[in-house]
């Protein structure tokens, strides 16, 4: 069977990847791709473990974080995204290793060697949107939406950090968008960036 694409949508909290993602799941549907939709932290058991620390507030070591991160992946890829792109399909992922790099990097583990596991470790990417926004408005964007609270990640000065790690990654499949401002821009963006990418066009206006 034809291999699958691995899509990722990355970037700080409130940046509207998780809306863009939806988007353009709604618009390959209409185009009779088949899709998996997934995210990380997943909904097996270390995702919810992970899940749940982080809406707690409680204070893990960076290395034990990154390691409950690691093994949520590797079930992921196993359970989720590796039979997905075997099977030929187009998977979009709500974080991926990216995230590990840039939000654990920032709590003080080395960015560039967590990156060279990852990509050793686990599927490369064809293609990271990585949506570029402020710590002040993807705050904003996380207040008024509610929903529960994740205190040692939804702070500005600890964005600001995550956002310096993802402004460092520097690979070729990423493409960077500015995501501030309006959301249908932002979709067209990302349209323009799949086809140019992976020359996969989809029509607009559904």
């Amino acid at each position: 069977m034809n291999p699958g694409k691995l899509i990722a949508f990355e970037g700080i909290d409130g940046c509207g990847k998780s809306t863009q993602l939806a988007k353009l799941a709604e618009r390959v549907r209409a185009a009779d791709i088949e899709v998996c939709i997934t995210a990380e932290p997943t909904q097996f058991e270390t995702g919810r473990k992970i899940r749940a620390a982080a809406r707690a507030g409680k204070a893990i070591a960076p290395e034990v974080e990154l390691d409950w991160f690691l093994e949520d992946r590797r079930i992921h890829v196993d359970r989720v995204i590796g039979p997905a792109l075997e099977a030929g399909q187009m998977v979009l992922c709500d974080r991926y290793t990216l995230s590990s790099v840039a939000y654990q990097g920032a709590r003080g583990l080395d960015p560039e060697a967590i990156l060279r596991a990852g990509e050793a470790a686990f599927p490369l990417p064809d293609l990271v949107l990585l949506f570029a926004i402020s710590p002040r408005e993807g705050l904003a964007r996380v207040a008024a939406r509610g929903g529960v609270s994740e205190p040692l990640f939804e702070n500005e000065e600890f964005l600001e950090s995550v956002a310096h790690v993802f402004d460092s990654i520097d690979r070729p499949y990423i493409a960077r968008l500015d995501a501030s401002g309006d959301a249908d821009r932002l979709e067209t963006e990302v349209l323009d960036r799949l086809e140019r990418r992976l020359g996969v066009a989809l029509r607009r206006g559904i």
